[in-house]
């Protein structure tokens, strides 16, 4: 599903976005590594590349990473935490227009992104960008639920409150989708999780672009549910987010 205002959902959710999303595993380089033959002079573009978290991961690697991402909010963000890393370059641009050169990139990388692609353009683009042996990453943080009933509570949280939480999440990718994007397509499942404080459970409920701002009439009965599942499941005041990074990657090349 693409969605109209989609460049711009999370204008106002950067600063939450930054300091309490999850970040993403290092074994997911090692995963490139092995499946991908993933090196250091390898040039990565991170679509989506928002406050660069997936791109922080491929510059500590030694990699140039080209970060292109259409709002300008995350992408001041992104330009702002990466400051330090030599091997970064900040794009305006999009999915469906990255304004990179032909067959310049070994890998293309999505962090937490691929829904909001229009799928046609954007696989237009990175055919175009990718060089011939190219490979193409997406990477996604889930909620892990069967076995984490603090993580599915919460889970339930979003449903109740949330402004448009079912369109989003119809909308993330399903492996279907995916594997009709790639050519060739693997699926891998590591673990990841983060540890929350009050404050740090607040920010990360903030930071999703479908959840209330203060002053909406959601906003107060959902934070006073979320201090009782805190307060229900904390211990020495923190509480764990249990993840799993779902990673899919493949090649592509033209349609014929």
């Amino acid at each position: 599903m693409t969605f109209a205002d989609s460049k711009q959902r999370f204008s106002g959710r950067v600063a939450d976005y930054v300091r309490y999303r999850p970040s993403y595993p290092s074994a997911l380089l090692d995963l490139l590594r092995s499946e991908c033959a993933l090196r250091s002079g390898h040039v990565i573009a991170d679509i989506g590349s928002g406050t660069g978290f997936l791109g922080e991961l491929f510059l500590k690697n030694g990699n140039r990473v080209y970060g292109v991402e259409p709002n300008k909010e995350m992408r001041q963000a992104g330009e702002e935490y990466l400051a330090s890393y030599d091997g970064f370059s900040s794009i305006e641009g999009s999915a469906e227009a990255t304004t990179l050169d032909d067959s310049s990139i070994d890998f293309i990388t999505a962090g937490q992104s691929f829904h909001w692609f229009e799928p046609d353009s954007a696989r237009r683009e990175f055919v175009r960008i990718l060089k011939p042996s190219g490979w193409m990453v997406i990477a996604w943080n889930d909620r892990r639920m069967e076995e984490a009933p603090f993580t599915r509570a919460y889970e339930n949280i979003l449903e109740r409150f949330g402004i448009d939480y079912k369109n989003v999440k119809d909308s993330y990718p399903e492996a279907e989708r995916i594997r009709g994007f790639l050519n060739t397509f693997s699926q891998r499942d590591l673990p990841n999780d983060q540890t929350l404080d009050w404050e740090s459970l607040c920010g990360r409920l903030r930071s999703s672009s479908f959840t209330p701002t203060e002053g909406h009439p959601n906003y107060a009965p959902m934070i006073e549910e979320l201090r009782k599942l805190f307060d229900a499941n904390q211990k020495n005041g923190q509480v764990r987010m249990d993840y799993f990074t779902r990673v899919y990657y493949g090649q592509m090349k033209a349609s014929a």
